[in-house]
């Protein structure tokens, strides 16, 4: 017989302690141990009762493979993300902020894949179904064939999908609210977490069936329960976006089937979501003239080109220690930059407050947009606006020095094709037929295009 036993378990790293304490030791995560039960089984792993269990099935590399094509979801931007569509025997995890948008994003595909005739099964473990239909006839679905049910079970959940054929889509919203019969403890804990995202990652093994499983964040914003969830999925996307801008992104960081660091980019309106096939065009859209401390950044988000406007201000500062505030960029990206500037050219930004933004709420992660945050800092600095219809990219070494980067044509195509004429590029960059270009081999040039004399 089983024997019940307890132990304490991060919920944040999934770390393991006999006593409870205040703070995790593996990640720092205060107040984060959770008590867990489980059962001890007295036999020997790979033993089941009555003998020994069933072998693994072994084969070579020459075993046939799934060469069946993806099945679209109706939405572009997230067969985008995917990789090219839904996959068969695939488990995708997706989470995202409170309010965000998730359960509208996988409403609206679930009932255009339905409107193909795919088969699709929604799980609401937070929401009664009478509270689904008013959300898709807000949205216009309302008349698709999707079957509905309200449910935490993870036995009950089952059971309804065994008593049909395999659905072509299954959602569940959320696999934090989903809680095994088997387990004492609470919904959302560890042991439910991870015991039922395994039971529904194994059915869409079995079936065939593409599983998405909404995950709530933590405040940090990463995916709440413990991390080996994302290990078990094939696919995890960060549905991001900042709640006073319209936009929303679906960035993908694990694909199995695909490109990881894809985006799809959403506009949110009052009849849902709406995809946005050139984002560039929506981050540009509220462009003034040019004016001094603005540069257009043409970057790169996995396989797409997007064009952004990154925005500085310099000022005096009042105080022994200057103020930084960076939005939508590494801060200490920024002060390296900063570090590069008054040490190769000589300047004094280190005196003076900064302040750094990358208009419309778009987070940029890439080395490409040091050289034009350097541009911006020193339009601002000098006071001259940035030439019109330029756009900027390039690396910055320690040294001053303007390194390359990668897929450099697709940034001045996608350049070209919203109207620019110019681009300020490193020395040596591929594409430059398809646009007027300046090269700069180290931040002396840059520094030749902001005279300062005339402060």
């Amino acid at each position: 017989m089983a024997k019940a036993t307890r132990r304490y378990v991060c919920r944040e790293c999934g770390a393991s302690f006999p006593k409870w304490r205040g703070f995790c030791d593996a990640c720092g995560t205060a107040d984060s141990i959770e008590e867990e039960v489980f059962a001890v089984r007295p036999k020997a792993f790979g033993v089941v009762q009555g003998g020994k269990s069933k072998p693994a099935v072994m084969s070579d590399l020459s075993v046939q493979t799934l060469d069946e094509p993806r099945r679209s979801s109706g939405m572009d931007e997230l067969d985008r993300v995917l990789g090219g569509g839904l996959v068969r025997n695939s488990a995708v995890l997706i989470g995202g902020d409170p309010g965000i948008g998730k359960s509208t994003l996988l409403l609206q595909a679930a009932a255009r894949l339905a409107g193909t005739g795919g088969r699709v099964v929604y799980v609401s473990g937070e929401e009664a179904t009478a509270q689904i239909a008013m959300r898709a006839r807000r949205l216009g679905v309302d008349g698709a064939a999707v079957q509905v049910a309200n449910a935490n079970a993870l036995g009950e959940i089952m059971a309804a999908l065994d008593a049909g054929p395999p659905p072509d889509l299954l959602i569940i919203d959320s696999i934090q609210t989903v809680f095994s019969e088997n387990l004492d403890s609470a919904p959302g804990t560890v042991a439910q977490v991870r015991a039922c995202g395994h039971e529904l990652v194994q059915y869409a093994k079995q079936s065939g069936a593409a599983v998405f499983l909404v995950g709530h964040v933590t405040k940090d914003g990463q995916i709440a329960g413990p991390r080996v969830l994302e290990h078990m999925v094939d696919t995890v996307l960060y549905f991001e976006g900042d709640r006073s801008h319209h936009f929303r992104i679906l960035r993908s960081v694990k694909n199995r089937f695909g490109s990881a660091d894809e985006i799809g980019v959403f506009e949110m309106a009052e009849q849902g979501l709406i995809e946005t096939p050139n984002p560039s065009a929506l981050f540009l859209g509220d462009r003034d003239e040019p004016v001094p401390g603005a540069a257009i950044f043409a970057g790169m988000e996995g396989s797409r080109p997007i064009l952004v406007e990154i925005q500085a201000l310099v000022a005096p500062s009042p105080l022994a220690t200057p103020r930084r505030a960076v939005v939508g960029w590494d801060s200490g990206r920024l002060a390296m930059i900063l570090a590069v500037l008054d040490t190769r050219l000589g300047l004094s930004l280190g005196q003076n407050e900064v302040y750094l933004n990358v208009a419309g709420g778009l987070r940029i992660s890439e080395p490409a947009a040091d050289l034009a945050v350097a541009a911006a800092l020193l339009s601002s600095l000098s006071g001259h606006s940035v030439a019109p219809a330029t756009v900027i990219f390039g690396e910055v070494g320690l040294s001053g020095a303007v390194r390359r980067v990668a897929r450099s044509e697709a940034r001045l195509k996608e350049s070209s094709k919203l109207g620019f004429e110019h681009a300020i590029v490193p020395a040596g960059s591929e594409g430059k037929d398809l646009i007027r270009t300046t090269e700069v081999g180290g931040l002396e040039k840059l520094l030749s295009l902001f005279p300062l004399d005339d402060r």
